[in-house]
Order: C-alpha cells, then sequence, then structure tokens
C-alpha cells in the first residue's frame, strides 16, 4: 500500500462540501467508475434525507467508514470524499488494502445543513460559533446505539443510527472509522485495540502536517489513556462507571443517550475501531509541557467554577423566554443537558481531583485547556442559545404572529446572547494564538491515520 503517494495527492480544498454537494459527488463517482463502484440507500434520516453509501473495491475484508455523526465536524466528510475518489480512481491502490470499503460522506445530514452557513468561510472564531449546531445527545448519531448496560438500558437509535447499524450488521466490518473533529484542540486519536507500536506513526502524521498534539486534559475524566495524545475508544460504559463512582446522581440519570457505534460493532467482529480528532483552530500551547507555578487540582477547579458560572447566566437569560421555546427546536437541546448536568457534573469533576496525583504542577496544555479551550467550547452554548431564539423569532413571523410581548421578548434575549457571543469572541481572539489549520493538512492526518490503522488490522486477520 503507497501511502505517501495518496496523501501527496490530497486536493488543496478550500471550503467545505455541503450536504447537496456530498451527495452529487457521490452519484457522480458511481457514473465514472460503474465498475467498481456502487451506491446504496443505507437509510433516510429524520426529514427523509437519503444517507448514501459507497461500496468500492472487492477485497476480502469490509471497512466501513462514515462522517458527521455529529453534524459540526465536516473535516471527515472531505477526508471521505478524497478517499473514495482514490480508492474508485486507483486501481492498483484500492487493491493493495485488502478491503472492500463502505463509504458514507454524511450520516447526519439534517444536522449537518444546519451548520453550512459555516462550511464556505470565512474561517474564524466568530462565524464558526454564531453559525455553529450541535444536537442534544440523544439525538447524536455517534451515541444512540443500543445498550444494556447495569441501570442504564437504551433502545431508541434513530433512523440514522439504524443506517450505521444496519451496514455493521450487514458488513460485519474489521475495520471501521468514525470520522470526527474538534473545534480548538490538538490532534489525539481514539483506538479499540491496543497498538502501541503505530502510536508513533499516529502522532507523526500530525506533526509534519504542522499540527500540535492534544497534551491538555482529557476530553473526559472516564477516558483511558494509552499513550501521549492516544485513548482507548470505548462506549458509554466507561462514563457510566465514572459518574457510579465519583458523582451523587445515578449514573443513568446522567446518560442521556445510548452507546457508541465501535461499541456496537464489537458485537458481530473484532472490529478495530478509529476516530482521529483533529481542529479547525490550532493554538501551539495546547502541546506545552513545560509547568505552572499552579496545580492542575487549582487549574481543574478553576475551569468548573467558571463553567458553572456560564450556565448558570444562559440559564437565567433562557428563564424568561422558555415558555415559548417549542419542543422541535433543536438548537435548545444541547444546551439544557448541560445546565442541568452542571451542577453535579462539576461536583463529580472535583470529587475526581481529589487525588493526590493533582497536587503537582500543572502543565502550559493543561492550564491552556482547562482556561481558554473550556471558555470556547462554552461560548458555543451561547451561539446555541442565540440561535433558538432566533428560531422561534422567524417561526413567529412566517406565522403573522399576534403575541407581541413574546415577540419582543424572544428578539431582547436575542439580542443579549448575540452580543454576549461577539464579546466572548473577541475575548478569545484577544488571548488565543491561533492558526485556521488548512482542510487539505487535516484530510491528510485523518487518511493517513485511517490507512495506517486500516494496515495494521491486517496483520491480525
Amino acid at each position: 500500500m503507497n501511502i505517501s503517494k495518496i496523501i501527496d495527492n490530497v486536493p488543496d480544498y478550500k471550503v467545505f462540501l455541503t450536504v447537496d454537494e456530498m451527495d452529487e459527488s457521490t452519484i457522480r463517482l458511481q457514473s465514472k467508475y460503474p465498475d467498481v463502484v456502487k451506491v446504496f440507500e443505507a437509510g433516510k434520516s429524520r426529514e427523509n434525507h437519503s444517507i448514501l453509501c459507497l461500496k468500492i473495491g472487492n477485497g476480502n475484508k469490509n471497512a466501513f467508514c462514515f462522517a458527521c455523526p455529529h453534524p459540526n465536524e465536516p473535516i471527515g466528510a472531505m477526508t471521505l470524499e478524497y478517499l473514495s475518489l482514490a480508492l474508485a480512481e486507483d486501481d492498483e491502490f484500492r487493491e493493495s488494502t485488502g478491503y472492500t470499503w463502505y463509504i458514507i460522506k454524511c450520516v447526519d445530514p439534517d444536522g449537518t445543513k444546519l451548520n453550512e452557513k459555516w462550511f464556505k468561510g470565512p474561517f474564524n472564531i466568530y462565524n464558526y460559533m454564531k453559525n455553529y449546531f450541535r444536537p442534544g445527545s440523544e439525538q447524536q448519531v455517534e451515541w444512540t446505539f443500543p445498550i444494556d448496560y447495569k441501570d442504564l438500558h437504551f433502545d431508541q437509535p434513530m433512523p440514522e443510527t439504524k443506517a450505521i447499524m444496519d451496514v455493521i450488521e450487514k458488513t460485519r466490518p474489521e475495520f471501521m472509522y468514525s470520522l470526527h473533529n474538534g473545534g480548538l484542540c490538538g490532534a489525539y486519536w481514539y483506538i479499540t485495540h491496543e497498538y502501541d507500536d503505530i502510536y508513533d506513526e499516529l502522532r507523526e502524521t500530525a506533526l509534519k502536517n504542522g499540527v500540535a498534539l492534544q497534551l491538555g486534559e482529557p476530553e473526559s475524566p472516564a477516558c483511558i489513556q494509552f499513550s501521549d495524545a492516544i485513548y482507548k475508544m470505548g462506549g458509554i460504559s466507561e462514563e457510566y462507571d465514572y459518574l457510579e463512582k465519583y458523582s451523587s446522581k445515578a449514573p443513568e440519570k446522567s446518560c442521556y443517550g445510548g452507546t457508541s457505534s465501535s461499541d456496537y460493532a464489537l458485537r458481530f467482529n473484532d472490529c478495530v475501531s478509529l476516530m482521529t480528532e483533529l481542529p479547525y483552530f490550532s493554538d501551539d500551547r495546547i502541546a506545552d509541557s513545560s509547568l505552572t507555578d499552579i496545580t492542575r487540582r487549582q487549574s481543574i477547579e478553576d475551569k468548573l467554577k467558571n463553567n458553572v458560572e456560564h450556565y448558570r447566566r444562559l440559564d437565567r437569560e433562557l428563564s424568561n423566554i422558555r415558555k415559548y421555546i417549542s419542543s422541535d427546536n433543536p438548537f435548545i437541546l444541547l444546551v439544557d443537558q448541560i445546565i442541568s448536568e452542571i451542577e453535579s457534573s462539576a461536583d463529580a469533576q472535583k470529587k475526581w481531583s481529589d487525588d493526590p496525583k493533582f497536587e503537582r504542577h500543572a502543565k502550559v496544555s493543561e492550564v491552556f485547556d482547562n482556561d481558554l479551550v473550556s471558555k470556547f467550547y462554552n461560548s458555543l452554548s451561547t451561539s446555541l442559545c442565540a440561535r433558538a431564539c432566533q428560531y422561534e423569532i422567524d417561526k413567529m413571523k412566517k406565522k403573522v404572529c399576534n403575541d407581541y410581548e413574546a415577540l419582543c421578548l424572544l428578539e431582547d434575549t436575542c439580542e443579549v446572547l448575540s452580543e454576549d457571543l461577539k464579546n466572548e469572541c473577541e475575548y478569545l481572539e484577544n488571548k488565543l494564538n491561533y492558526k485556521v489549520v488548512p482542510i487539505r493538512d487535516l484530510v491528510r492526518i485523518q487518511i493517513e491515520s485511517g490507512l495506517i490503522v486500516a494496515k495494521r488490522r491486517q496483520k491480525n486477520s
């Protein structure tokens, strides 16, 4: 497998593709290479949009790749846009992989469409945030697979999740790639199997493309670390066990969806699953391991205090207009979920950080993560609240609403939240020293990481 040749040919993408553009490209690929490419409908979204799946090649093992399981994460869609083309047009490359490839470029088309206003740029923090959308956990494709674990029982997969389940069940893949990315972070990886012989290769894919490694805090205290920037990809059970140990709430009350795609795939095969998490915005401090003057525990406690204050303020703003937010408003779900969990989540993390190991001096990367990265993600919730207000305003105006008081309250709250967002973004612009990572470099990292792991999986076949 000539990986370097494939990496070198990644186009210099300037923008992200929309859902319709991805669908059109998928159909064109089948028309251009009918002997090696087949397209079938894996399922339909909740809004009845076809979820198209490509079948490419005829290897003796199956690989399954899908993008946009979180709709604010389109890097993977561009990765699969290129991978599908490379597999179709390069017979030697396709056959050398040893796989039949099943590829879904966008598994959540409805949610992805709600992000499309930032897909064409300009690529800065404010434009990204004001047009950002992410659903609540119970509507996230990645985290709505069936699970029965201790007192957690979930069996309400969405249509989009069922599409993934059907492909997994029919193909029983040996390698699966769920394409994700962060916003402001470094590069890091989740993998189901502990392949320590490839960790340096994975890290090098990011470093040679100028993307710093994620050496700050783990994404969740429940994460199990294999190596620097390499974590075990698990399911909801790890989060459940963490909550059971540290939270005062029953764990099942804080688990809003189900388990992960990788957890589900392991039911049918010893499937090796991978995620390659990458940033749109990169600040090298996320990889700075020099020590600061404060302890890691203090850095975490400062973050938790700021988080609680941020969501209390959002809750106060929303209290004025909650009765006007309709049940079909998609923008409020994640924020309400976080608000309902913020106090117990903070208490659990405080108990988690009571361990003596948190008394050491914090690294610059950890302080940066707990401070500026945390504020970056909090601001995304400010945006979701503003968009929730605008959603109701637009609905009222379309209906020629006569409830002047409701409309005024919504408009006033929307204005306050929108101004808050501008101020928060201005603060981040002043405090961060970030670069916007070129899409081509991000695709190169994800493509090479995927091929490294797919190749490694073949050794165990």
